[in-house]
């Protein structure tokens, strides 16, 4: 099956995605998942029908996670500005620590292979297409690794502040 349709395949989502490299994940990836229905003994009655079905259905979830993906950018944004207050005061001084110690801890405690691509992207500066490739792994997997990653930081920066910062009430 792979040898038959394959090449039909990728011609087809080539036009449609009109990027080769996106064609070719999402054509492994429709033989996988139909592979993986067949392996199971699933009755396939018209494989080319369903491997074309397959890679639709993930040309158009690929469009979808693009588009949430446009909505995470400004948590993407916020992680890469500087956790180190710039004034001398003690008690700045203190908090950038304990925001640091704070930050450290949320990616210490992310999945290995999670915190390694946060990491490989956030601090060693990979691309996240150069993270998937020292990682063995789909640019799709690096993205969803980044957003646990900023979304962790961005929880425990949260919880932080809400332990460091009492309200306010106006009187001192």
């Amino acid at each position: 099956m792979v040898e038959r349709y394959h090449r039909e395949l990728l011609r087809f989502l080539s036009r449609l995605v009109k990027d080769g490299e996106m064609a070719s994940d999402i054509t492994q990836e429709s033989y996988v998942r139909v592979l993986s229905l067949r392996d199971a003994g699933t009755p396939i009655a018209d494989p080319r029908a369903l491997l074309y079905r397959t890679a639709r259905n993930l040309v158009i979830d690929t469009y979808r996670r693009a588009t949430v993906r446009t909505q995470h950018v400004d948590a993407l944004e916020e992680i890469d500005e500087p956790v180190a207050d710039v004034s001398h005061q003690p008690e700045h001084a203190w908090e950038s620590s304990a925001r640091a110690h704070a930050l450290v801890a949320a990616v210490d405690a992310l999945p290995a292979r999670c915190r390694e691509a946060f990491v490989l992207h956030k601090f060693e500066g990979l691309s996240q297409r150069e993270v998937a490739a020292r990682m063995g792994i789909s640019l799709n997997m690096v993205e969803k690794h980044i957003i646990r990653g900023v979304l962790a930081c961005k929880q425990q920066l949260s919880a932080f502040d809400g332990v460091t910062r009492e309200p306010s009430d106006g009187v001192e």
